[in-house]
């Protein structure tokens, strides 16, 4: 149910007087829900982008993946980058950009990043079935409280992260459905069932994911898929440190990151 902001907001949420809670449970709205008419047809239309990118927003991706390879289940489940609720964060400070940015930078940051692409023309349908599909699944979500699981699990190795070892997990968890070189699996189609995980159809060096602890937090919680959390983090972290060392795509706007300074370590430069 739409509140409205403010005062009013915090009543309805807590009751007269409450503050607004800091997290929510992450709890988005069913399929069946999306309404009928032109919102219900934005809404379908950011859906099909987030599971289908390369057809339905065909022209901006430049790389082998989906939006859900990273926002698994169309950005529905927790510890896997949900957009459930991200409609009420934004604008929001970015330290890697020092500056505040609005939820369409931050959509065509993963455009240019993620999916070595190009970015969305603001207004443009594309664009607007991701704001709509967003907002659809931010439904319920206080403005400014965060769903329970957004972005990634805070995750740390007990010692400095192998390679070597990474290379070894890799070989005996994860290459049955990424392949022995991190290539992906293709279907009978031609599109991926399974991410390249590296190589020129997979995310470039400005992505959020080429860093080790992004990847290690992603593969800890989330990886081998349907089998989350049976990884330690250490193993997690081995197996990012492998995955992030091999060859990708370039970016040539990661040497102006984080301009403010903090870069952090695991940055590519």
């Amino acid at each position: 149910m739409a509140v409205a902001l403010g005062g009013t907001l915090a009543a309805a949420v807590c009751g007269a007087g409450d503050t607004l809670p800091k997290t929510v449970p992450l709890d988005p709205p069913a399929a069946a829900s999306i309404p009928t008419g032109a919102l219900g047809d934005a809404i379908r239309r950011g859906l099909a982008i987030v599971v289908d990118t390369q057809s339905a927003a065909k022209g901006y991706v430049g790389n082998g993946l989906v939006c859900a390879s990273c926002h698994i289940d169309a950005g529905r489940q927790a510890y896997a980058a949900p957009l459930a609720g991200l409609t009420g964060m934004f604008p929001e400070y970015s330290g890697r950009s020092a500056s505040v940015e609005s939820l369409e930078q931050r959509i065509n940051d993963c455009f240019l990043r993620s999916m070595n692409g190009r970015a969305l023309p603001s207004g443009s349908t594309e664009m607007i079935g991701l704001l709509a599909y967003i907002a659809w699944l931010s439904e319920g979500v206080p403005t400014g409280v965060q769903v329970q699981g957004r972005g990634f699990k805070d995750v740390s190795a007990p010692s400095t992260p192998d390679p070597t070892r990474g290379k070894g997990l890799f070989a005996e968890r994860c290459a049955a459905c990424h392949g022995e070189n991190g290539q992906g699996l293709k279907a009978a189609s031609g599109r991926y069932d399974f991410p390249p995980l590296w190589g020129d159809a997979s995310f470039n060096e400005g992505a959020g994911m080429a860093r080790t602890s992004i990847a290690a937090a992603f593969i800890q919680a989330k990886m081998p898929l349907g089998a989350g959390g049976t990884l330690t983090d250490q193993q997690a972290f081995d197996i990012a440190a492998y995955i992030t060392a091999q060859p990708r795509p370039a970016f040539s706007g990661k040497a102006t990151d984080w301009p403010a300074g903090s870069r952090p370590a695991d940055a590519r430069r």
